[in-house]
This record gives C-alpha cells, structure tokens and sequence, in this order.
C-alpha cells in the first residue's frame, strides 16, 4: 500500500484541496479529521470537527481512541486500497496517523505550499480565523447526522467540462465546530416553534398543537409535540408525514440537527359539517 502524506498549518486549506490533491496523485481515499473517506463518502471513523472541545478534536483527528482504531482499520482491510493519502499538521503527525492504523511508512509527501500559493493560504487562515469555517471533503449529508456544531455553507466545487460549461466535480461541508473561539448563534425555542406551527397548520387532518416543547442540546434539539387532530384521517401516516415535514423545514432554515422528535396524539375532533 502506498502512504502518501499532505501536510500543512492547521486553517491553511488543506482539506479544501485534499480531493484535488488525491486525484491528481491517482488516490482514492483519504484519511483526514478521524474519517476514513472514499471518492467523497465517508466509509469510516468519526469527525473530529464533532468533538466538543479543542482537545477532544485533536485526539481524534490522532486516533487515540483504541474503538476508532478498531473500526477504520477494518474498514481498511475490507477496502484494500492501493494507496491513501493522510492529512496532518506537521510530518509527525501524519507518521503517527499511519503508525496508529498499522499502515506502511509514509513514502511521499505533499506540503500545501505545493499546491497554494501564499496568498490563498493566507485567505484560508484569515477565513478560519474570523470565521471559524473548517471544511471537510464530503458531502453536507455524509456527517450531518454525527456532527454537533453548526453547518455553514455547503461548498460545490465545479470543473470546465467544455467551453463555456462546466460539470459538478465535488461537494464538500463547511461547518463551524463547537469548540470554535468565536461564540456561536442561539435560536430561541418560539422561533422553532413557529416553524413547526406554520408546517403543521399547512398539513391536512391537523386540528392544532396543544403542547410544544424543545430542548437545544449540543448534538442538536430534542422535541415533544402533542396533537389534536380531526376525525376520519389515518392518524399513523399523518404523524409520520407531519414528523417528515417539520423536520425537513427546521433542518432547512436553521440548520440544527433534529435529534428526537416525539409526537403524540392526545384528541380528535369532530368537523361540523354545514347544513344547507
């Protein structure tokens, strides 16, 4: 297996360029931030842009975690790669990245001032310093699910396929991690509630919310809604529909993982139906 290495200062863009970087060099797996990544899927591991604190980051990006060692290792015997290039810091960190994972001695290395000229990386430092925005090389959806600080803009990268076109050739996610130095935003829980007032009052067989409540956790909000609904609707695939919609629009507009959703129908109602 061959081990390449692509080194560079935290914030200087390295994980903005990593499929690029792998590409070029004919890799098709990458090792950056604790996840074992091919093509733009996650196959393996945990982010560590979903720890809590600085530190936590660090020692999972390191894989100190003897369960995380475990996991990406057999996936990396399942894959067999050819070869897999390893973001790290500095070269040490990249040897002991490898040397975790039981793989060969790093037998290439690319620093980012191959790749970026200074003043690229320079914006790529006064972005993740203002900002806080760190990039990871897969899709929004590969992480949202694990992740427990803030999705940013999701980034697409395009390529010219031709004149005039172009072709999407990758996604990536931009996210601020909660152990980001720069504060962070609150969304009180009457703003959610309103979100799911206005989804739920657009939903056929929904009389109205009798009881809201939501708690913001760092992993994202946990919710209980109780309902009455009207007579004569499938109160099973309504609530499963409802449980669909509010999720998909909260998700959307605040870009807070739903972490637990809890509905119970507590009454049905009976419509009045005019006489003529």
């Amino acid at each position: 297996m061959r081990v390449v290495g692509f080194t560079g200062p935290s914030g200087t863009g390295k994980s903005h360029r990593a499929s690029w970087v792998a590409r070029e060099r004919g890799i098709q797996y990458i090792i950056d931030d604790g996840l074992f990544i091919k093509e733009n899927q996650v196959v393996a591991g945990y982010s560590a842009k979903r720890e809590k604190t600085r530190i936590g980051s660090i020692k999972r990006a390191l894989f100190l975690d003897e369960n995380h060692v475990r996991e990406v290792v057999r996936s990396i015997e399942q894959h067999k790669p050819e070869a897999i290039l390893i973001l790290g810091t500095s070269d040490g960190m990249v040897d002991k990245i490898a040397a975790r994972l039981g793989l060969p001695e790093v037998s290439d290395r690319v620093y980012i001032e191959d790749v970026a000229d200074e003043f690229e990386i320079q914006q790529a430092i006064t972005t993740r310093k203002e900002q806080g925005k760190h990039v990871i090389p897969v899709p929004t959806f590969e992480i949202k699910k694990d992740f427990s600080g803030y999705f940013l803009d999701p980034l697409r990268i395009f390529r010219r396929k031709g004149k005039l076109s172009f072709q999407p050739d990758e996604e990536k996610s931009v996210v601020r991690p909660t152990f980001s130095y720069l504060g962070s935003y609150t969304i009180s829980d009457y703003t959610i509630y309103q979100i799911v007032e206005f989804v739920v009052s657009s939903i056929q067989g929904v009389s109205r919310i009798s009881r809201f409540r939501v708690e913001n956790h760092p992993d994202g909000i946990y919710m209980e809604i109780d309902l009455v609904l009207k007579y004569g609707y499938p109160i099973r695939d309504l609530v499963r529909n409802l449980q669909q919609k509010v999720s998909e629009e909260i998700e959307r507009l605040t870009a807070l993982n739903i972490k637990q959703f809890n509905a119970t129908v507590k009454s049905l109602v009976v419509e009045k139906k005019e006489t003529q």
